[in-house]
């Protein structure tokens, strides 16, 4: 379980969030009402999380969601962000994304998409120094390799994103301070108002290959839920 795997300071946390009972809208349209550990089924928990744009972790009814309140524990962000996959339990659509650990549920919502790649960090492998993306907050822990082809920008909200694991759909967003670090190596080809076509990276040119375009159009309606965009079916 969950809680058994951390320090005393983080378990009395945990089961402290754990305890109250929670009525709340997962956006302006969608009421959601859960109670943190509930039991659906014999010997079944469920709890509730929220992923901010930055990659920060939070119990979803934490009132106050910044620095001080999420997640810092690397082993338990590891452990939590490692089991990471789509919500296939046809059991609270609004909380697009899962991850399991043992009977427990850990259903999560999201600013936007549950991987959050916070920045860039040299990593030692079998090729030599190669450049990885960290993300998940775990430090230098949980990194994927970093492919300036396939970053993908949309223009209507700037929001860069790179590919992640096919378990979460594919792709990830990029923390915006890291996005911003990246879009001056962009070159808008077909003028700014349209997506960069090019990025200057390690003294080459590199085409943009757009190819997470139709990944983010397939993933549209689990995003419309973590934006908040969908519509009330009642």
């Amino acid at each position: 379980m969950l809680r058994k795997v951390f320090s005393k300071g983080v378990t009395r946390l945990f089961i402290t969030s754990h305890s109250r009972s929670t009525q709340r809208w997962c956006s302006s349209l969608h009421k959601v009402d859960y109670e943190q550990g509930q039991s659906p089924e014999t010997r079944v928990r469920e709890y509730f999380y929220y992923v901010d744009h930055q990659g920060m972790l939070f119990m979803d009814d934490a009132r106050i969601k910044n620095f001080t309140s999420c997640f810092k524990e690397k082993k338990f962000l590891q452990f939590f962000f490692s089991r990471l996959r789509m919500n296939d339990t046809e059991r609270y659509p609004e909380f697009p994304f899962l991850s399991p650990c043992g009977r427990e549920r850990n259903y999560i919502r999201c600013d936007d998409l549950p991987v959050v790649f916070t920045n860039l960090v040299m990593k030692n492998t079998s090729l030599g120094s190669e450049e990885h993306l960290a993300y998940g907050n775990a430090g230098e822990v949980m990194t994927l390799p970093f492919q300036p082809s396939e970053l993908c920008m949309q223009v209507e909200t700037g929001r860069v994103y790179h590919p992640a694991s096919e378990c979460v759909g594919g792709v990830g967003l990029v923390r915006s301070q890291l996005s911003i670090q990246l879009s001056t190596h962009f070159i808008f080809g077909n003028s700014e108002e349209k997506p960069p076509t090019h990025i200057n990276w390690g003294g080459q040119e590199i085409k943009l290959s757009q190819n997470l375009v139709p990944v983010l159009q397939s993933l549209e309606q689990v995003r419309k839920f973590s934006l908040g965009l969908t519509e009330d079916d009642s």
